[in-house]
């Protein structure tokens, strides 16, 4: 079995099971809903809602669901890769196939997995695909060393922990 794995498919299902119970959440609040009077204006200007016992209550601010200096450093890590698809909220970046100019017969692909909220080594994994061009010119799946995989990781990492310490107020 592969490094990293396991984890993955338990944080996918996590991460299924958490987006299920939110969908489920917004839809019972939104059917509660249905007063008209429960925002004010005064509420609306300060970009909150009328609670409970009358007090203005913030609006909760959109965020993204993994850590963000493991985000920050992933883009930035695979920057020189086309990006094909980023979803912050269930944090997964997936390149598009990128062709080293240097040597055109083979091709790399890379997604990232970020599984948790927390700046650690076991929040992130990394798969790499490769493709080399076979005798007649058509793409053929290659097998990729593991070190490949791990040193994107160690790259992201690195790069996470510059963030961090760049964000620290001393």
């Amino acid at each position: 079995m592969e490094r990293g794995t396991m984890a993955f498919e338990r944080g996918s299902v996590m991460r299924g099971v958490a987006a299920g119970v939110l969908a489920l959440s917004v839809l019972g609040v939104a059917a509660c809903g249905g007063n008209p009077k429960s925002f004010s204006a005064e509420g609306e200007k300060k970009g909150g809602f009328l609670g409970i016992g009358g007090k203005t209550v913030a609006a909760p601010e959109a965020s993204i669901g993994v850590n963000g200096y493991l985000w920050r450093a992933s883009l930035d890590t695979l920057s020189f890769m086309p990006l094909a698809s980023a979803d912050p909220y269930g944090g997964v970046i997936v390149t598009d196939w990128y062709i080293n100019p240097e040597t055109p017969a083979e091709r790399f692909k890379a997604t990232v997995y970020i599984l948790d909220t927390r700046l650690r080594a076991d929040g992130l994994n990394v798969t790499v695909f490769k493709q080399s061009k076979d005798i007649n010119g058509a793409w053929v799946d290659t097998e990729v060393t593991p070190q490949t995989a791990t040193d994107i990781e160690n790259a992201i990492l690195t790069r996470a922990r510059q963030l961090r310490l760049s964000n620290i107020k001393g």
